[in-house]
């Protein structure tokens, strides 16, 4: 059973970090591109940040220079490092694995920047 289970979400102030993590099972993981979405009350579902199984990575413009994806196959696992967060960061964080027609998503963890 393919699962995605994400962690690392919480209440912090502006300015701060947080890390999140997302550890997959039941899929051959190293071969997926993985993905994190967030959306935030009232909005669309906005692509964060990518990391295909070659390493390459991508950002939305939003969060570059402030955020860094990357994957550690032994574990299965893919993280969001988040620095300098923002208010408007503030959004449910979702984990993706994707590959041709095969695409799966974890539960979500919220993230809420406020002081």
């Amino acid at each position: 059973q393919e699962q995605l289970v994400e962690s690392g979400g919480g209440l912090v102030q502006p300015g701060g970090s947080l890390r999140l993590s997302c550890k997959a099972s039941g899929i051959i993981f190293r071969i997926y591109a993985m993905n994190w979405y967030r959306q935030a009350p009232g909005k669309q579902l906005e692509l964060v940040a990518g990391i295909t199984d070659g390493l390459t990575t991508t950002y939305a413009d939003t969060v570059k220079g402030r955020f860094t994806i990357s994957r550690d196959n032994a574990e299965d696992t893919v993280y969001l490092q988040m620095n300098s967060l923002k208010p408007e960061d503030t959004a449910v964080y979702y984990c993706d694995a994707r590959r041709g027609s095969n695409d799966f998503w974890g539960q979500g963890t919220q993230v809420t920047v406020s002081s």
